[in-house]
């Protein structure tokens, strides 16, 4: 439990509250009192039932599914709270959506996520607390301070405790990329853990689908660790877990992602899929009564408390990587 003034504020929207919650628990203050409904034609609604005047704000909102729903949710309470002369105000977006909207991949395509960036602080927010965006640069699209921090540490920490090597040879695992552009981070993932790495090629015929072509590494008869930063259809993971099976031959597959959409037939395919186990953290809920016992959340609520502590308090959040 931290100490803190009273100006400093938390409030939460609807797409994460018991993440919220958590997150004030561990800094040992109340979630304040607000009020975030829709009205019946679908406008988002926001009152503040406390004074913000002068207060160092925090708005606790992933701008997962409903997407848009949230996001709008966000731009009101930072409006709500600008209006209300909040001393500063920080958009903690555990999940931020559109991040794989980052460049214009064909003609006249849109950049989202600059737009999304722009729209927040275009609303009033004067800071940005997120985790593992889909592609780090997006940190420039923005104006205003940006604090990326990253769920690569819990990953490491979780593996090293359930494959110690005290007693299990990490020669014999390795971690995998699923695809070209999430190499770096396994990479750097792979170095934590002391395990080796290796590659899935694929072949993305359209949004969504991708046909698994190779496996680029040694991992016959071990086992892997496949390791991305979100998990949305499930579709690229399944399919790299099936190949790193029946063509790599490993001996079993583990996944791990930073962010579990889940939309679709997510659910189905991890369910029949040679994954043993997909862990994922808590940046988006689960829903009630999960449909697949494969899938484990982690809780990162500490590191985001421990983040804002240190934004309040205007230290360094280095310790945190």
């Amino acid at each position: 439990m931290i100490a803190y003034g009273e100006n400093i504020k938390i409030f939460c929207g609807n797409s994460n509250p018991e993440f919220a919650q958590t997150v004030c628990k561990e800094l040992g203050i109340p979630m304040g009192k607000s009020t975030v409904k829709t009205f019946a034609d679908g406008e988002a609604s926001v009152s503040l039932e406390e004074t913000v005047r002068g207060a160092d704000v925090f708005l606790i909102q992933s701008t997962c599914k409903p997407v848009n729903d949230h996001l709008m949710e966000l731009l009101v309470m930072i409006d709500a709270c600008r209006r209300a002369s909040a001393g500063r105000i920080t958009a903690v977006i555990p999940y931020f959506g559109y991040a794989r909207q980052d460049r214009k991949a064909k003609s006249r395509d849109p950049i989202s996520a600059k737009l999304v960036a722009n729209m927040l602080t275009a609303a009033g927010a004067d800071r940005v607390l997120t985790m593992d965006l889909h592609a780090a640069q997006i940190q420039g699209f923005f104006d205003i301070p940006v604090d990326h921090l990253l769920g690569n540490p819990t990953f490491v920490k979780y593996y090293l405790e359930k494959f110690p090597e005290d007693t299990y040879n990490h020669d014999e695992f390795v971690v995998v990329s699923p695809d070209v552009g999430s190499v770096a981070r396994a990479r750097a993932f792979a170095a934590k853990v002391h395990m080796g790495l290796a590659i899935v090629d694929k072949r993305r015929q359209k949004a969504n689908v991708c046909e698994v072509m190779n496996v680029i590494g040694d991992v016959k008869g071990k086992t892997c660790i496949l390791f991305d930063d979100m998990v949305d259809t499930a579709g690229s993971l399944c399919n790299a877990a099936n190949a790193l099976v029946e063509v790599g031959g490993a001996k079993e597959v583990y996944a791990c992602a930073t962010h579990g959409v889940l939309s679709g037939p997510a659910f189905e395919r991890i369910t029949n899929s040679a994954i043993k186990e997909l862990v994922v953290h808590n940046t988006i809920p689960l829903p009630e009564n999960c449909p697949c016992d494969k899938i484990k959340q982690l809780d990162v609520a500490p590191i985001f408390a421990r983040a804002i502590a240190h934004v309040h308090g205007g230290t360094s959040i280095a310790d945190l990587f």
